[in-house]
């Protein structure tokens, strides 16, 4: 992009900037927010690219004293108090406050494109080595994984410790109460229902923490010979048919704030609660998290008595759609697989599986923010297709 102003004025008694461009569109800038993002020395440190103006000093009445075009590649504003201001053509078509321009930034910045499935998906698949030691490869699972929201990596070596080389190429795992990485197997005196060998039903991880991780690893070390199949569901595209079908069973799941514990020793002792929907939504209605955990649902349900059946019910039937053959995909890990997904919206679960006297069965967990996940694809579209 290499757009050329063609005029610029001053409109509203010097409230707003309006930018006609070379190609015909224009642009509208209110001066409280050029102001505010003045670029100079004194209200922006470069290396930092963070903000130094003090938001106390700044007018939100202000308005523009002396406007001007310089070569038709940047603008130069005076303010009232003699400050001076120059906005790069580049960057202010960026920041068009258009509706389609800012849709476009947002699709730059934030992927929101979803793929959704049913129990006919094409898991995706890459080779375990290409993503650690491609760029390309990198790129390609991270937005795979943002869009699909679930990708198997394949051919790891089958020991512990592969999914702390995953996390450092991405940058860092979350730390949990279950330690960095935790193993799925089963276990004498279970602390958690995945340590036995028998059947999970679909769940996401964590929702008793504030801010449950956001994308998971699970990295097959071994794998029994009968049972222990794997099953995912895409919640939100199960969540879109729940609004579809009953609106107000999606407004209960959506509204009620559903109680969550657990206590016990780990990485250390711990006694955690929290309170979650079971669908998060957006201002616009859209499930953005699913936060569903039978096993770790509390006892304790902080909603008056005449409103318990009809959330159980609207739980029922959102239950009964992400267990449906229509919806659900089953698959078998493999010795070497590691499968990456979306924690806040695929829900995953587990078959049965036989244990004896010997371990038949072992995962290596481990979860990593999609803070994290989201700065490392930002990172690698730079470096892979040479931009910003």
């Amino acid at each position: 992009m290499n757009p050329g102003i063609q005029k610029v004025e001053a409109l509203d008694a010097g409230h707003f900037v309006r930018v006609e461009w070379e190609d015909g569109s224009e642009s509208r800038y209110p001066c409280v927010w050029l102001r505010d993002n003045c670029q100079c020395p004194r209200c922006f440190l470069r290396s930092a690219r963070a903000r130094r103006l003090v938001f106390e000093d700044l007018d939100v009445n202000i308005v523009v004293k002396e406007i001007a075009l310089a070569g038709r590649k940047k603008i130069s504003i005076t303010w009232p108090d003699e400050h001076a201001s120059e906005y790069e053509a580049e960057w202010l078509k960026k920041r068009c406050f258009s509706e389609e321009a800012r849709a476009e930034m947002r699709e730059d910045l934030f992927l929101p494109e979803r793929q959704y499935w049913d129990s006919d998906l094409q898991l995706p698949k890459i080779p375990f080595e290409e993503i650690m030691y491609n760029d390309e490869s990198a790129y390609k699972w991270l937005c795979t994984l943002k869009k699909v929201g679930i990708v198997l990596l394949t051919g790891a070596a089958t020991r512990q410790g592969e999914l702390v080389k995953l996390g450092h190429r991405i940058g860092f795992l979350r730390l949990t109460f279950y330690g960095p990485t935790w193993q799925v197997q089963d276990k004498a005196d279970a602390n958690n229902v995945a340590y036995t060998a028998g059947k999970l039903c679909f769940h996401t991880d964590y929702p008793v923490l504030q801010h449950p991780p956001g994308v998971q690893f699970l990295h097959c070390i071994k794998q029994t010979a009968a049972g222990g199949e794997s099953e995912v569901v895409d919640g939100f595209h199960v969540s879109n048919k729940l609004k579809k079908q009953n609106p107000q069973a999606y407004q209960i799941l959506s509204s009620t704030a559903v109680d969550y514990t657990d206590v016990g020793v780990d990485y250390c002792d711990f006694a955690v609660q929290c309170k979650q929907r079971i669908i998060d939504v957006d201002s616009r209605g859209q499930a953005v998290r699913i936060n569903y955990n039978n096993a770790t649902r509390d006892t304790v349900f902080d909603i008056p008595a005449e409103k318990v059946r009809p959330f159980y019910a609207a739980l029922k039937e959102f239950d009964d759609l992400l267990n449906s053959a229509e919806h659900k995909f089953t698959y078998k890990l493999k010795p070497g697989d590691i499968v990456t997904f979306d924690n806040w919206r695929v829900l995953h679960g587990r078959q049965s599986y036989h244990s004896g006297s010997e371990v038949t069965r072992h995962l290596e967990g481990a979860y990593a923010d999609w803070d994290v996940v989201m700065s490392r694809l930002r990172l690698l579209r730079k470096r892979v297709l040479n931009r910003d």
